[in-house]
């Protein structure tokens, strides 16, 4: 009896470190998902414009994320079901608008990871960005196809994860940036304006990210209400690690921007920031991140869309290779006819700010559906917290529309 006890504990602690490993994995698909091409571009842009009251709106982008990443895990996990399946349970149908939805954020996302590992291949080896969008296309593909290959990606994109951290935190430190300044404008902004905060929002918990990590709990069976305590610790260290990264390029573009003060240009404003910042090692060494971060953002999105797809046609599950090949194919396409890469990056957070509103309150009204929730009581506070980022989205997107537009004039 006691030997089985033992064995039992043993078992537990096995589970407990299992779980604890799929739990981080998936905080970290998201945050390395929202932490691209995208992600890294917006706020280097943003900041250039509005210098440190841009800190008041990324306050503002953390709380919303902690909001929604929590409603949507929590209504996820305890369910155990996928968000197109519970948009179809809550009312038949919806699953296919909210697959469509995603599919097209998806595919502005793929187009703006092409268009950021075009921008990293020429800051490493001073390409043109369209023959570097073809050259991403290609590795992407490859990757994609041998499984060996994309373990080996993911393994050195995480390593250049680590690098980026670091290295922004090197440039923050180098460039001195007025933190009194940033501190204060963050709770005392003197100016504001809704596309920076619906473009920085839909780049982190927009589209398909927050459900990239969402649906790999679902994959590694840690649902049901006995896990909410976990899923809710993974989510928020989700939205730390995306948030933290974030405070330390604003931290250090806004370093360069004040007290070098040259202008970033609209080539790669990101890398330029950089290259300013600690000069040419430190610019090639952001070229290499840029471009890694691109291509392992563009093949996980493409994956992450189409399996939202599946729910349109039963051919997309059939054909689910293909279709992800052509997805890429198709993203690059559009990027080599348009161009355009700095603003393509930013029109992507763009368009997945605008779909945040629609997924995270079909997942609201989801958390009260007993059919989907069980006998589940879903956090009344953040329920309603979640309906107030649901008005603030429609808001801000629909004061941000003329700003979108702009973009391309």
């Amino acid at each position: 009896m006691s030997d089985n006890l033992k064995t039992d504990k043993q078992n537990s602690a096995v589970k407990k470190k299992s779980n604890l490993g799929v739990l981080i994995g998936a905080s970290f698909i998201m945050a390395t998902s929202a932490i691209g091409p995208g992600f890294l571009t917006q706020t280097a842009v943003f900041t250039e414009t509005f210098k440190a009251n841009l800190g008041f709106i990324i306050l503002l982008v953390i709380i919303v994320d902690l909001v929604a990443q929590l409603n949507i895990w929590s209504v996820i996990g305890v369910s155990g079901l996928r968000a197109q399946d519970i948009a179809n349970k809550t009312l038949p149908g919806l699953g296919i608008f909210l697959a469509a939805l995603i599919g097209l954020g998806g595919f502005a996302f793929c187009i703006g990871n092409i268009s950021g590992a075009a921008l990293g291949l020429n800051v490493i080896f001073g390409l043109n960005v369209k023959i570097g969008a073809i050259i991403s296309c290609v590795i992407g593909i490859i990757l994609f196809s041998s499984k060996e290959a994309g373990k080996a990606m993911g393994n050195f994109a995480k390593v250049l994860g680590v690098l980026m951290i670091v290295l922004v935190a090197y440039v923050a430190f180098r460039t001195h940036p007025p933190v009194g300044q940033m501190i204060l404008r963050t709770f005392v902004p003197t100016q504001f304006s809704f596309l920076p905060f619906i473009t920085l929002v839909g780049g982190t918990v927009g589209g398909y990210i927050t459900f990239a990590g969402g649906h790999s709990l679902i994959d590694a069976k840690i649902t049901g209400k006995e896990h909410l305590g976990e899923i809710t610790k993974s989510a928020v260290l989700a939205i730390t690690v995306a948030s933290v990264m974030r405070i330390l390029l604003f931290a250090a573009v806004l370093g360069v921007v004040v007290n070098i003060a040259q202008p970033l240009g609209t080539v790669n404003p990101a890398a330029e920031a950089f290259r300013l910042g600690a000069g040419n090692l430190g610019y090639k060494l952001f070229g290499v991140v840029l471009f890694s971060a691109g291509l392992t953002a563009m093949v996980g999105s493409s994956y992450t869309t189409l399996s939202f797809l599946k729910t349109l046609a039963p051919i997309f599950d059939k054909y689910t290779s293909k279709f992800i090949i052509g997805f890429i194919v198709a993203s690059t396409l559009v990027f080599l006819t348009i161009g355009k890469p700095v603003k393509l990056l930013v029109l992507a957070g763009s368009l997945n700010g605008l779909i945040l509103p629609i997924s995270l309150g079909i997942i609201l009204i989801a958390s009260t559906n007993k059919n989907i929730v069980g006998d589940y009581k879903h956090s009344k506070w953040l329920r309603y917290l979640g309906y107030i980022v649901v008005i603030l989205a429609i808001i801000a997107g629909y004061q941000s529309l003329n700003g979108i537009v702009a973009l391309f004039k």
